[in-house]
């Protein structure tokens, strides 16, 4: 019999076998959700490459789970999970969010998965923190209660934005004037790199010149356009001062980790950026934060890797 894992997205699903013993993953395929009418046709495809049944699953998915039906925020996709347990005819069933499921892997990352930035030492088995830009702002911290890891879940991504700076105070007035509220994630995601450049636009009284952050990030990467090299400064502040926060919140001298598909890209400018600067910059707590480690997550499916934690943890395969 199989375990198998799942990380699912509103664009993507990716699939894996999972050891429950060694939690090793093998058998990694991804598929392209708009190629299904169903989760349960994208499962079949993958339990039929197979050698043998699948007795366990573990969905790690990009939408809140609340109750048995689960609905998709960015696809079509609503499913009953003991409808689709019995479909599958599977003896555990478990979906969780996906941020769980990343948060899940961070005490399982090997050196090599894993980038520091600045200064600070892991406390074994501490409060670990967890978030990520991307589409949107996730977020997550994780805690060591007896000998198993859980997850606390929440809508950080939402709290009010912050401003440390003139700078930033200038961009905050003219989201608001936009939003109303503005959110860390406004700030803090794709969407968040073009609210910042046109903010910056917009004070400068020059037309913008991209609308995708893909086009500002890679501008700024390249010394192409000024106002996009600051975007992504402020980018960079935002997110320091951002993980500080967390980092106090709950005491998460396990360090705080970066996830999502954005920081990865620019790895070495963000090295060199003021993140680890603002991420200290807390007054008198700043010696504090000083032995706090912060890192970038580089390994390719941290999803699928948390998901692995998760399921196994509930079958008793990590003690």
């Amino acid at each position: 019999m199989s375990a198998v894992v799942v990380d699912l997205g509103g664009t993507n699903i990716r699939f894996s076998v999972c050891d429950l013993e060694t939690g090793k993953l093998s058998k990694l395929v991804e598929y392209v959700c708009a190629d299904f009418d169903s989760i349960e046709q994208a499962l079949l495809a993958y339990f039929s490459t197979l050698d043998s049944a699948v007795n366990d699953l573990c969905i790690g998915i990009a939408c809140p789970v609340e109750n048995d039906q689960v609905t998709m925020t960015n696809l079509s996709w609503s499913f009953s999970q003991k409808a689709l347990k019995e479909q599958l005819n599977l003896n555990t069933l478990y979906v969780i969010n996906d941020y769980t499921a990343i948060s899940l892997a961070v005490p399982f990352l090997a050196a090599s998965d894993k980038f520091q930035i600045g200064t600070g030492t892991v406390q074994e088995n501490a409060n670990t923190a967890v978030f990520g830009p991307g589409t949107g702002l996730g977020v997550s911290h994780i805690i060591k209660v007896i000998d198993k890891w859980i997850s606390l879940e929440g809508e950080a991504g939402h709290v009010s934005f912050t401003a440390n700076t003139r700078q930033q105070s200038d961009i905050l007035f003219q989201l608001q004037a936009k939003f109303g509220h503005v959110s860390a994630e406004q700030v803090m995601s794709g969407q968040g790199i073009v609210n910042l450049y046109q903010s910056l636009c917009n004070l400068s009284q020059q037309a913008p010149q991209f609308i995708q952050p893909k086009q500002i990030t890679q501008a700024a990467l390249n010394n192409e356009c000024v106002i996009a090299r600051q975007t992504l400064d402020i980018f960079c502040q935002i997110m320091g001062s951002f993980a500080g926060n967390l980092a106090m919140s709950l005491n998460c001298t396990g360090g705080v980790y970066i996830a999502g598909g954005i920081v990865p890209r620019f790895l070495d400018f963000f090295e060199a950026s003021e993140f680890r600067q603002y991420f200290e910059e807390k007054g008198r707590l700043k010696d504090y934060l000083t032995k706090i480690p912060t890192f970038v997550i580089t390994h390719k499916n941290p999803g699928l890797l948390g998901a692995a934690t998760y399921l196994r943890q509930e079958l008793k395969y990590i003690h």
